[in-house]
C-alpha cells in the first residue's frame, strides 16, 4: 500500500512539474513580434503559475528562419516562429498571405486570416504542430524615384523582386524585375540600378531608403503574416489548465501583436515623412486597376491551389 502511495505521488509530481520551452524565431530582439512573443511568454508563466516557462531564442540563435518550422516539427526545439510565406512550398493555403492587391486594410486581413485558419491548423496537425496565433508586418507600400501617375509610369522602371509573386508583379505591370537583397537596397538604388520597389514603410525606415527614393505610395499590397505555433506532442504534455491558460496567453498575444503593428507601421510612415519622402495615395483610376490586378492574381493562386483556397476566399469576395 505504501508503495503504490509513494508511486502515486511521484505520477503527480512529475504531471505538475515545471516545464519548459524554446522558442525560436530568425527575427531580432527588437523586432515588435519578438517583443511581443517575450511579452506572451512572460503572461504564460502567469497564467500557469510557473508551470510553463518560455526561453526566446532570437537571431536566428537556434535556427534559420526558413529552418525553424521544420526543426520543431522534428522535435528539436518545443516552439517557433517563422514567416508564413515561407511554408508555401509544402503548405499552399499559406500562400495566401502574398496574394497582392487583395487585402487593403488591416480589419480585411484578420478576415483573411479567420478564413485561412481553420486550414492551416489541418495543415500543421498533420505534421505534429500546434498553431498557437499569427500577426502581420505592417503593409506592403510602393517606393519610387519618381511620380507614379498611371500604369504606363511603371514601363521599364527597374522594380525589386525577390520571390515569384514580385517577379510577377514586375511583369504584369511591365516594369523590369531586379533581384536585390534588401541588404543591398541601399548601394542598389544609389548605383541607379532600382528605381521601385514594393516592401513595408518599417522596411524602408530600417535601409534609410530616402535620397534616391522620392515617394512612398500607401497601396497595402498585402499583410504577410508571422506564425508562432509549437510542437503537438510539447503541448499535450501540459496539464489541461496550463494548456488552457497557454491559448489564453496567445490569443491576447494575436490581439496585441495586430495593435502593434499598426503602431509601427503608422509610426515608419511618419518617419519617412520626416526625412523628405513624400507620402502619397495612388489615383482612383490606378487604384481600380491595381484591385483587379489582384483579382487576376487571387484566381490564378485559386486554381493552382484548389478547393482549399476556394474555402478562403469564395466567403472572402462575398462580404
Amino acid at each position: 500500500m505504501k508503495l503504490i502511495l509513494i508511486a502515486a505521488l511521484c505520477a503527480a509530481t512529475v504531471a505538475h512539474a515545471q516545464s519548459t520551452w524554446k522558442i525560436a524565431t530568425g527575427y531580432r530582439a527588437e523586432s515588435f513580434h519578438t517583443e511581443n512573443i517575450a511579452q506572451f511568454g512572460r503572461e504564460v508563466e502567469a497564467a500557469t503559475k510557473g508551470q510553463l516557462r518560455i526561453e526566446l531564442a532570437p537571431n536566428g540563435s537556434l535556427f534559420k528562419l526558413g529552418d525553424i518550422r521544420q526543426a520543431v516539427e522534428d522535435g528539436k526545439v518545443q516552439a517557433g516562429e517563422t514567416i508564413m510565406t515561407s511554408m508555401v512550398k509544402d503548405i499552399p493555403l499559406a500562400g495566401a498571405d502574398s496574394i497582392p492587391f487583395v487585402v487593403g486594410t488591416y480589419q480585411r486581413a484578420q478576415r483573411l486570416w479567420d478564413l485561412q485558419r481553420p486550414g492551416i491548423e489541418k495543415a500543421f496537425a498533420q505534421r505534429g504542430l500546434q498553431v498557437l496565433y499569427a500577426v502581420p508586418w505592417p503593409p506592403q507600400g510602393l517606393y519610387a524615384t519618381r511620380p507614379i501617375k498611371t500604369l504606363v509610369d511603371f514601363k521599364h522602371l527597374k522594380m525589386r523582386t525577390y520571390n515569384q509573386t514580385t517577379i510577377r508583379i514586375a511583369e504584369m505591370l511591365g516594369a523590369v524585375p531586379v533581384d536585390v537583397a534588401m541588404g543591398d537596397v541601399g548601394r542598389a538604388l544609389g548605383e541607379g540600378r532600382l528605381e521601385t520597389m514594393i516592401t513595408s514603410a518599417v522596411t524602408g525606415v530600417e535601409n534609410k531608403v530616402w535620397g534616391p527614393i522620392q515617394y512612398y505610395y500607401e497601396i497595402n499590397a498585402w499583410f504577410p503574416k508571422n506564425i508562432v505555433f509549437v510542437s503537438t506532442k510539447s503541448f499535450a504534455q501540459l496539464a489541461p489548465d496550463t494548456r488552457a491558460g497557454v491559448l489564453k496567453a496567445a490569443a491576447e498575444a494575436q490581439r496585441r501583436g495586430w495593435e502593434a503593428s499598426e503602431a509601427v507601421a503608422q509610426n515608419s510612415t511618419r518617419e519617412l515623412q520626416r526625412n523628405g519622402i513624400k507620402i502619397e495615395r495612388l489615383s482612383p483610376d490606378l487604384e481600380r486597376e491595381i484591385k483587379h490586378m489582384g483579382e487576376r492574381f487571387s484566381r490564378e493562386w485559386v486554381r493552382s491551389v484548389g478547393n482549399e483556397a476556394n474555402a478562403i476566399f469564395v466567403p472572402y469576395y462575398l462580404n
